[in-house]
């Protein structure tokens, strides 16, 4: 680490100098103050690949299986790998520090960022989330742990006020992060949008100074979510180093200046959060070395291996009925196979700050064609309607210089002659991230001609006001304000579709108008303020209403084995909203569609991408069911590894999949109720968070069970051991492959009480590890198990305890299947916070 003398540093700055090194420059970098010797850093999202500055730029990147795919491996050095991986990834960025991990908690079925965090099990989570941090720190590149704390909706993320005990706080939502801090040291940890028990999180005095820094004696930096600051002089009273992103919102050096001669925050506060950002400078040698180098897409052999890896080692065998799969050459030779739905879609990764521009994405279609060769005849149907959003108009117009694409012009307020002028347009959208349209309106103008005589689906929607002309002619207008900004930002807001005939060579003004949100009172518009986006789509009625569902049952008619492909893109699931229905979208298409097909074959395979269970109302119908996460750029190969046999299923579920969403146990409380305009949310049910609710529940309430997975072959556990070692115990279980081919299985530990109250979970996964064993081949396995892992916080004393009794230490193939268990007594002790 650089010698430099960080306090020396900091007396050479003015405080308002001091202010400015507490607030981002721009959207990735850091502020510099170049005369006085302190350089800038430049970080750069997300938690399955350094994306670089742009949101979908030309500078291609590694695409990483999704965190809850990752956790699905089971396998801590796997984890550790990735986050090396992903640290290379960063510095071909130009960054020294990577946004990621994310490590909330799984709360709900419907929560739309679940696919970036790792599990609904806080155990789980934290030690997956401890090795990527580890591995990304091990090559020089500031991890940061996100977004502290609970931020496990997406529906007014920004305000929603969550009202959570203390003990389900520290048992569940905190626990992955204090492991983190105290096994990985993180660099950094970035704060959540949301309110806690009404204080935001920037802001939020008991997450920041009593647990963070106090209870855990963390001393890194504290960064704000993008645009998650709320206060100047609170947030940095509490704890929160570095506003971002830049330029600042709330703390311009004349604003910290004026709080603190008003004494509303001390000079030695601004110090404080001052030195942390040196140290975090330091930390990663800048004052060595501040340059930020150009960014480079580089397509490492070694990477594309450890994510096609990594995604097959994390996709879970959910069904195999008469050992359907695997389709192996043997099995499938001169055999016709559908492959059906998404199958020439690579469902590489969810949406939002998690989405990156892949260095390319192998599909199933292609995939499965290379691993099979001539030995198969492949046929394929799309099978269902799943756009959410039209797609934007971008062939058959031109602009108002004769060329191709729209003409965008930028007009200041109240001024009706624009003051900048772009022809060329590539399509119907402005991103909503274009910095030079701040506070202006925009308008795009071109002549579109139309390829085919129908009637044509139009829909507009802008960030602010915006409205559709067709030869002058007012087609829709949107005279609000966009009720969902988040879920704008990131392609879901919803749009009505307006019918309009167009006949085929005939020519169409097209002018579509959009201006910034309109303020409102009350409402912080937040990073939205003044910005404007627009998204405009078309489609031919002969498209849009087009019977896919019945080619896609003759196809498989057709066919000896049919491979249906479902899933959330990356508008059904993304950062911003929360998911519009536990079933799979769009309306039940998708259901029909699976349905459909196994009444017209009786060797149908379901293979799901999507980061959150969802319904299966035909889990009956079929024949076979893969469930595969989001598996990175390689997600087809990954996927026709695990279904030609080349890779044994060894993926376990890292959340429950229920039935019904009724039985879920944040049902009623998720996303919460408004009370005077203000989304609030009550954690009532506790620490009964996924199974450790559903253990309370009859084992129907769910398909599968957190830690499921099936195999192509089989494990049998036997020897169950415990040890007192001090604290903590020793325990070991001998595992046998009892079956015909390698694999290898997640050796689950629960620990309970054999006498638990009403107040306490049966169970809770306390230790695991990954074991792979050749066929017939035998192994001891020795796991700790920690006596903090084992207590409850208890909130009259403020502190970890172990209640005196009997505990059972379980074997489980699942959390709802234990294949051993053994008694103990234990006597009672405590831990500090």
């Amino acid at each position: 680490m650089s010698s430099v003398d960080l306090n020396a540093v900091l007396a050479r700055l003015t405080l308002e100098e001091k202010a400015s090194l507490l607030a981002g420059a721009d959207m990735w970098e850091t502020v510099p103050v170049p005369e006085k010797g302190v350089p800038k850093v430049k970080t750069s999202d997300g938690p399955n690949g350094a994306r670089g500055a742009s949101f979908s730029g030309d500078v291609t990147a590694a695409c990483f299986p999704a965190a809850c795919c990752v956790a699905s491996t089971f396998d801590v050095d796997l984890a550790h790998r990735i986050g090396a991986a992903l640290a290379e990834e960063t510095q071909t960025k130009g960054a020294r520090c990577i946004l990621a991990p994310t490590m909330c908690i799984h709360r709900h079925p419907l929560g739309g960022r679940n696919f970036e965090s790792f599990s609904e099990d806080p155990y789980l989570t934290g030690k997956m989330a401890s090795r990527v941090v580890a591995g990304c720190q091990d090559k020089g590149v500031a991890a940061t742990i996100k977004h502290f704390a609970a931020n496990e909706q997406e529906t007014d993320r920004l305000s929603v006020d969550e009202t959570i005990s203390e003990r389900a706080l520290r048992e569940i939502y905190l626990k992955p992060f204090e492991m983190a801090v105290k096994e990985a040291n993180p660099m950094a940890v970035m704060t959540a949008y949301n309110q806690v028990n009404g204080h935001h999180a920037d802001s939020n005095e008991f997450l920041l100074k009593k647990v963070l820094r106090g209870d855990w004696g963390w001393d890194g930096l504290v960064m704000s979510d993008w645009g998650g600051t709320n206060s100047t002089a609170a947030s940095l009273n509490a704890g929160l180093d570095l506003e971002m992103p830049g330029p600042t919102r709330w703390r311009k050096p004349e604003a910290v200046v004026e709080a603190v001669k008003n004494g509303e925050v001390s000079e030695a506060t601004i110090d404080q959060r001052v030195i942390r950002v040196l140290g975090f400078l330091k930390r990663l040698g800048c004052f060595e070395d501040g340059s930020i180098p150009d960014e480079k897409a580089i397509n490492k052999p070694e990477h594309q291996s450890l994510i096609r890896e990594a995604g097959s080692k994390g996709i879970v065998l959910l069904k195999n009925e008469k050992e359907i799969l695997p389709l192996s050459r043997n099995k499938v030779a001169g055999k016709k196979i559908a492959l059906l739905g998404y199958a020439k879609t690579g469902m590489a990764h969810g949406g939002g700050s998690a989405s990156v521009n892949a260095h390319y994405r192998i599909t199933p279609w292609d995939a499965l064609h290379e691993a099979l060769g001539k030995d198969v005849e492949f046929s394929y149907a799309k099978g269902a309607h799943t756009f959410r959003s039209l797609p934007c108009i971008d062939d058959g117009v031109v602009d108002l210089s004769g060329g191709k694409g729209f003409t965008h012009k930028i007009y200041e307020p109240g001024r009706s002659e624009p003051i900048e002028v772009e022809h060329g347009h590539p399509n119907s959208d402005i991103s909503v991230l274009t910095f030079r349209t701040l506070d202006k309106s925009a308008t795009l103008e071109g002549t579109y001609t139309a390829p085919t005589t129908d009637s044509y689906y139009f829909t507009v929607s802008g960030l602010g006001p915006s409205k559709l002309l067709i030869d002058d002619k007012l087609i829709y207008e949107q005279k609000e304000n966009c009720r969902d900004a988040m879920g704008f930002l990131f392609g879901g807001a919803p749009a009505p579709e307006i019918k309009v005939p167009l006949v085929a060579g005939q020519q169409y003004k097209v002018n579509i108008f959009t201006s910034p949100p309109a303020p409102q009172e009350g409402v912080d518009l937040g990073i939205f303020a003044g910005r404007i986006g627009l998204r405009t789509g078309h489609m031919s009625a002969a498209e849009h209403d087009k019977d896919l569902l019945a080619e896609a049952v003759e196809v498989a008619k057709a066919a000896d084995v049919a491979v249906v492909f479902t899933g959330h893109e990356t508008f059904w699931e993304t950062e911003g909203q929360d998911q519009q229905s536990f079933h799979l979208p769009k309306d039940g298409s998708q259901d029909r569609l699976i349905s459909g097909v196994a009444a017209a074959n009786p060797n149908t395979i379901v293979v799901n991408s999507t980061g959150v269970a969802v319904a299966m109302p035909w889990l009956n119908e079929i024949q076979a069911l893969v469930h595969t996460w989001f598996p990175g750029q390689e997600v087809g190969n990954s996927i026709a590894d695990i279904l030609t046999g080349r890779q044994n299923p060894e993926g376990h579920l890292t959340c429950s999949f229920p039935k019904k969403l009724e039985d879920c146990p944040a049902y009623g409380n998720f996303p919460g109720e408004y009370d005077n305009g203000q989304l609030k949310v009550s954690y009532k049910e506790g620490v009964f968070v996924g199974y450790r609710h559903f253990d309370r529940l009859s084992p129907d309430k769910v398909n599968f069970p957190f830690g499921f997975g099936l195999s192509y072959t089989s494990f049998g556990f036997s020897d169950l051991s415990v040890r007192p070692a001090g604290d903590d115990f020793d325990v070991a279980v001998k595992v046998t492959n009892t079956g015909g081919v390698a694999g290898a299985t997640a050796v689950q530990i629960y620990v309970g009480s054999a006498s638990p109250s009403a107040e306490d979970p049966i169970k809770a996964l306390a230790a695991f590890s990954k074991v792979s064993l050749q066929a017939g081949g035998a192994a001891t396995v020795t796991l700790k198990v920690t006596g903090r892992d084992i207590a409850s916080w208890d909130e009259k004393s403020s502190r970890w305890e172990v209640k005196q009794g009997e505990y059972k230490f379980m074997v489980g193939r699942s959390a709802a299947d234990v294949a051993l268990e053994t008694k103990m007594a234990v006597g009672a002790r405590s831990y500090d916070p």
